[in-house]
């Protein structure tokens, strides 16, 4: 073989072995092992008690945290987590009258551990983002979620018991899934401290299923 030949032979080959792998990476099955982060802040919720004066309403608070999903696309199960730490937000400090913004004692600090054994659900009742809107509908995951305050049952879930709690996860055509959404669904005791709206965050690059598995590994160390 002459080297022009040659050099042609190994230009097809090149533009083969792309054709393959473009494929064989649209094919590829959904990931099992997700992961990110939590970022967000709740609604001004009504008091629920019956003063005199009125309760005034409990502020809003800021949401931050980390979260990870194992699904098993076998059998349509999932395992969720995630833990938030929150606090009452700035805007609460500064728009109060009579309340010192620099006093962090006033900030009302604390914990949520959440836990959940979930099963693949429809996405039509997924919450609507704003533009861009995602165009991969991605999957959604709805389980009875056990969730603590401060490393005990929460209050909400000592009175009310646990809480029906929906994680939807999509993206777009760069990022096949890049966020998530967490709505506790009507009913949920948890709604009186998180909110009945979407919680929103963002998605790492999903792993493949040794990855994650290792990933899990190191995730449970911290």
């Amino acid at each position: 073989m002459n080297g022009k030949a040659f050099s042609w032979a190994v230009r097809i080959f090149a533009v083969l072995a792309l054709a393959v792998a473009t494929g064989a990476q649209t094919q590829a099955p959904m990931p099992e092992h997700f992961s990110g982060i939590i970022s967000d802040y709740t609604p001004s919720i009504p008091s629920t008690k019956v003063t005199t004066p009125p309760t005034p309403p409990t502020p809003p608070y800021e949401m931050r945290g980390h979260w990870s999903l194992h699904l098993n696309r076998r059998t349509g199960k999932a395992e969720f987590s995630a833990f938030i730490a929150m606090e009452f937000s700035d805007y609460w400090l500064l728009t109060t009258p009579g309340v010192d913004p620099t006093n962090s004692a006033l900030r009302g600090q604390h914990t949520h551990h959440i836990t959940m054994d979930a099963m693949m659900s429809d996405t039509s009742s997924c919450p609507a983002y704003l533009a861009p809107t995602p165009t991969n509908p991605g999957f959604a995951v709805t389980g009875m979620a056990d969730i603590t305050g401060n490393g005990s049952a929460a209050p909400f879930q000592t009175k009310g018991g646990l809480s029906v709690l929906q994680v939807c996860i999509n993206g777009g055509t760069e990022v096949e899934f890049s966020n998530i959404s967490l709505v506790f669904q009507p009913g949920a005791p948890a709604i009186a401290h998180f909110g009945a709206q979407a919680i929103h965050g963002v998605v790492r690059f999903p792993h493949k299923s040794d990855e994650g598995d290792k990933e899990k590994g190191d995730w449970d160390k911290h």
